[in-house]
């Protein structure tokens, strides 16, 4: 029997549906039935960088005799892509490996791996004290796959975690097996250089690198002509992309990939994450603002409201600075453009008058959605070395409730104004609720929900908003 989509809680008191966080998921990955000798079986924790990850893992191995089935049951290569940003996500990976591990006891041939960001974190655990699994792999190194499978089959345990200043995939199609073959994503850009003092990324993804700007087009040319109608852009913090021809006469930076991407076709809806308050530009906001395919979306996280706690946390600008770039894209984009964050709340020596600073920055931006925890100190990062995590767990646990309580209010509030406007709609699939009835999400990401009359998944649909239930916008197709 196929395993069932998962749900990872990485929050002691879990946020509603529309708060949940952007690593909240788990995937496993589609089935393929080309007749290949091997069964890969592929769950996908955290982010979307992972997903893409192990549509690029899924890609070598099949070159390499493995389909994916969606069956733990019948694999004999099971693989968990890790998430390492939160102390819950870790544990939740644990007591799945060892759930994984006692199918391995039933059929003792079966291979279990890690890959991601927790591989090299944890690898001397995973393989020499705990021995719970034979491959550990990081993310710059999934070229190494076969070779390290063969490793295993030869009775020897494979590792490579070894982080690279190069290696973007570049060249590597990714298999799409958990896309719903409207959307897809595509990576532009691997590796963080911000060193933010509470994120382990640095340390599990390695230096920022930009890929070859003629893949990414050629990537997304070939989306558009499998029919795909949405690309998202992704990178740890894409305004940072930058890319320079070998012979030093071409130079992209994020803006000009931007508006080659949405050139690419006008049916072609782009979408972008994540944006670096440090870096987006007005250039970027411009380029968003000339083309209509773009987005008008932008996910800019804060992770405080006071400018105190953001040098602990090395963000590397002030509250005045946020306030500014948001002002910038209500300028240049208008009241209509969505912008959402990251919040944490209780980082180490928040006090209470500062806490209050976090809350009237949500008034002040009145966010379309945010994605909010509360600190969880992470082994290794800047801030587990020089700042003590002092504030109280009930502490963090009200301050993040107080979070949640208010943005839903703003979320809300922001659907409402959305009532009575006619939205370009993406249709997605049927709604989960009713079968007569379409999903799909307008420009700002915001789910719209309509009679499915002749439309399928797919098409675009000028939905006029009639009502909304706080977390979707319910309307009727216009001709």
């Amino acid at each position: 029997m196929a395993q069932p989509l998962l749900t990872l809680d990485f929050l002691d008191k879990a946020a509603p549906a529309a708060e949940a966080t952007p690593s909240g998921d788990v995937r496993v990955t589609a089935a393929t039935r080309t007749g290949r000798q091997r069964k890969l079986y592929i769950e996908s924790y955290g982010c979307q960088m992972n997903f893409s990850d192990s549509e690029i893992v899924s890609s070598i191995l099949f070159d390499e005799g493995f389909d994916t089935t969606d069956d733990l049951a019948n694999a004999d290569l099971v693989l968990l892509n890790t998430c390492s940003i939160r102390e819950k996500a870790e544990q939740t990976v644990r007591m799945r490996l060892k759930q994984i591990n006692s199918h391995k006891k039933r059929k003792p041939g079966m291979l279990v791996g890690v890959l991601g960001c927790m591989a090299e974190r944890l690898k001397s655990k995973f393989l020499e004290e705990e021995k719970i699994v034979d491959l550990v792999v990081g993310p710059d190194a999934y070229r190494d796959l076969p070779g390290l499978i063969s490793q295993v089959d030869g009775g020897q345990k494979g590792v490579n975690v070894l982080l690279s200043r190069e290696e973007t995939y570049a060249d590597i199609t990714p298999v799409r097996l958990n896309s719903n073959g409207v959307a897809a994503f595509i990576s532009i850009m691997r590796g963080c250089d911000n060193m933010c003092s509470f994120c382990v990324v640095p340390f599990t993804r390695g230096r920022e690198r930009s890929r070859d700007a003629h893949s990414i087009i050629q990537e997304a040319t070939d989306l558009v002509a499998a029919g795909y109608k949405e690309v998202t852009l992704l990178g740890q913090n894409v305004d940072s992309y930058k890319w320079a021809s070998a012979d030093g006469t071409e130079h992209v930076n994020f803006a000009q990939l931007l508006e080659r991407v949405a050139l690419i076709s006008p049916e072609l809806r782009v979408r972008f994450s994540t944006s670096h308050p440090k870096d987006i530009t007005d250039e970027v906001l411009h380029t968003m603002a000339r083309h209509v395919n773009i987005c008008k979306y932008i996910h800019l996280p804060a992770q405080s409201g006071n400018s105190r706690v953001l040098a602990l946390m090395n963000r590397t600008y002030d509250r005045p600075w946020y306030e500014e770039r948001v002002q910038a894209i209500r300028r240049i984009l208008g009241e209509d453009c969505a912008i959402s964050t990251d919040m944490i709340a209780g980082f180490c020596s928040e006090t209470e008058e500062e806490h209050q600073d976090t809350l009237s920055l949500l008034d002040l931006v009145k966010y379309d959605m945010a994605y909010n925890f509360f600190y969880s100190e992470r082994p290794g990062t800047l801030a587990a070395r020089k700042l003590a995590d002092d504030i109280p767990l009930e502490t963090k646990k009200r301050r993040l409730q107080e979070i949640i309580d208010l943005q839903q209010l703003h979320a809300r509030a922001r659907y409402t104004r959305m009532v009575g406007k006619v939205h370009q709609v993406l249709v997605e699939g049927p709604s989960k609720r009713s079968a007569e009835h379409l999903s799909g999400r307008n420009d700002q990401n915001q789910v719209v929900i309509f009679p499915k009359g002749n439309f399928k998944k797919g098409d675009y649909v000028s939905v006029l908003a009639t009502s909304t239930t706080g977390a979707a916008l319910l309307g009727e197709a216009v001709v």
